[in-house]
């Protein structure tokens, strides 16, 4: 009887080590700082978003500004009041003297910033909206970055807040003279009165002191501030009549 041959036991294959992986070259410097500013600017982003979300509907509690003519002066007048306890004059007033194509802008008026370059920047195209954009969320000055951030702020503003929210935070943080911010507190430091029984004349004399409060007085106006006053009483009517107080008086 023959032996029959061993049958080969088939080998298994042999594993391969697996290749130690490759590490990425390092970052240069350069792309590095790139990296953590991108992340920087990121982050203030998302800050200043939640910030304007949350400011649609909750009073924004204090400013840089108003912290630092705190700081000045040792303290400041200031009562938030809301849009139901501001008497309606006092919007359009506010409107009529500062930016009487509210209702009919998106954050910019085109045709006012038009307007101040042929006069060689002169005048002032600032609406509401970029004043209300730059009061809560930045600070004084006339820096570039100021600017730029102001540009971003504002449409992000008008997208996310009503017309009337607008026009209420503006009156709620406006200043209308040293140390005095806000409607009521100017209404109750200038007349004694509370801001939803101001009158016509009261409501347009404090629109008349907006763009200079420290050197503009509404309880002892000058020449310039009455005539002033007359203009924004007829202002104030004109857009009622018209319709371009409809955005936050519907």
């Amino acid at each position: 009887m023959t032996e029959k041959p061993a049958e080969k036991t088939a080998r298994a294959p042999r594993k391969r080590k697996p290749k130690p992986a490759e590490s990425a070259p390092p970052l240069s410097r350069g792309r590095l700082v790139m990296r953590w500013a991108l992340r920087g600017l990121g982050a203030i982003a998302g800050v200043y978003g939640l910030l304007v979300v949350l400011f649609s509907f909750l009073p924004p509690p204090i400013n840089l500004y108003q912290m630092g003519e705190a700081w000045r002066l040792g303290g400041i007048e200031k009562d938030w009041v809301a849009w139901e306890d501001i008497a309606p004059v006092m919007g359009r007033s506010a409107v009529a003297a500062e930016d009487a194509n509210f209702c009919n802008h998106w954050g910019f008026d085109m045709a006012a910033i038009r307007a101040a370059i042929d006069e060689g920047g002169g005048r002032g195209a600032s609406t509401i909206s970029q004043q209300v954009a730059k009061n809560v969320f930045l600070w004084h000055g006339r820096s570039w970055l100021r600017k730029a951030a102001e540009a971003v702020l504002t449409p992000t503003v008008e997208l996310l807040w009503s017309k009337q929210r607008i026009l209420e935070v503006y009156l709620n943080v406006a200043e209308f003279g040293d140390g005095v911010f806000g409607v009521q507190a100017a209404a109750q430091h200038y007349f004694g009165v509370d801001a939803k029984d101001l009158s016509a004349v009261q409501a347009a004399r404090l629109a008349a002191v907006l763009p200079d409060p420290k050197g503009r007085s509404a309880s002892d106006p000058s020449s310039f501030v009455r005539k002033r006053t007359r203009a924004i009483i007829a202002g104030a009517e004109t857009i009622a009549v018209d319709g371009r107080s409809a955005c936050f008086e519907g």
